[in-house]
């Protein structure tokens, strides 16, 4: 194995014991691509696996991220995580996108910022990343822990 191969292999460790000690009848699936470790659980009835709200998922790749960069003091080094289930991202990203398309569409209308529900920092992060090529609004965050937002503020024409 080489040593690009340590981190996967980790990440794949740690899914599987996550998996068995859930007692989830689930496949893991982990690959190196786009800079990133991607790994997947495969299977029937993985809400547990994920969680309310995504908490648990959003805990196994925090520990996941952790994992893959362990023994490695080179930050640049630290790949990218990312775990799904059941294609529980692409769907919630499409959830947060709607959401966001309102935000804005409710900024613009009323000329003032529009915050969006409480989220993760994962799922403000899908947020961020989507609406960062706009040119009328920007993003932000407010509030605290576990009830931090994002808001969506229109900018003015120069």
């Amino acid at each position: 194995m080489s040593d690009a191969d340590e981190p996967v292999e980790r990440v794949r460790d740690l899914l599987e014991e996550v998996a068995d000690a859930l007692d989830l009848d689930a496949d893991v699936e982990v690959e190196r691509r786009d800079d990133a470790i991607h790994g997947t659980l495969v299977g029937e009835d993985l809400g547990l696996f994920i969680g309310r709200h995504g908490q648990t998922i959003d805990a196994v790749q925090h520990l996941a991220f952790k994992a893959a960069g362990r023994g490695d003091d080179r930050s640049d080094a630290r790949a990218r995580v990312i775990i799904d289930a059941a294609g529980y991202r692409e769907r919630r990203a499409q959830v947060l996108q709607r959401q966001a398309d309102q935000a804005v569409a409710d900024a613009l209308r009323s000329g003032r910022p529009a915050a969006l529900d409480a989220m993760s920092a994962t799922e403000r992060k899908v947020v961020h990343e989507y609406l960062a090529e706009r040119g009328d609004v920007e993003t932000y965050s407010e509030g605290t822990e576990p009830d931090r937002h994002l808001v969506v503020a229109p900018l003015r024409p120069e």
